[in-house]
């Protein structure tokens, strides 16, 4: 099986962007974590990151037949950009939107995401943890 991790805006600056929030890991630790837990189960994972909406949409659309499912940290494009939620619908893997903290408990508008309805599933609040549920979620058809 082979995975695609997308992070979104802001989140190169993991470890130091609001600390209190979103933790002390920086993105590198973080997909170096999800690797460990890739190699261990078998499955393959390729990571990229943007800041810019166009380029996610880019990667979005060339995983077409290379990738079996993708982990998505839109960071704050989920609570507005209908085109990555269109992008999703027209590649028809699986996505499973990510977020590391809890968006439901923070300001309001962070409780509406707009490409949720087209992912499989979201995972928010549990950290760095947030990837690897993810990755079960994508690695045992859930």
């Amino acid at each position: 099986m082979k995975i695609l991790t997308i992070n979104g805006p802001n989140l190169n600056l993991l470890g130091m962007r609001e600390p209190d929030v979103y933790g002390n890991s920086t993105l590198e630790s973080i997909n170096n974590e999800i690797s460990a837990y890739a190699v261990m189960n078998n499955v393959s994972v390729d990571f990229f990151q943007s800041n810019h909406e166009g380029d996610i949409i880019d990667k979005l659309h060339s995983a077409v037949d290379k990738y079996d499912g993708i982990v998505l940290n839109a960071g704050a494009f989920t609570h507005y950009s209908y085109a990555i939620h269109d992008a999703i619908r027209a590649i028809k893997i699986p996505v499973v939107e990510v977020h590391l903290s809890n968006v439901f408990a923070r300001e309001d508008f962070r409780s509406k995401s707009v490409i949720a309805p087209a992912c499989v599933g979201s995972v928010s609040g549990f950290g760095k943890k947030s990837y690897i549920l993810a990755l079960i979620a994508l690695t045992n058809n859930i």
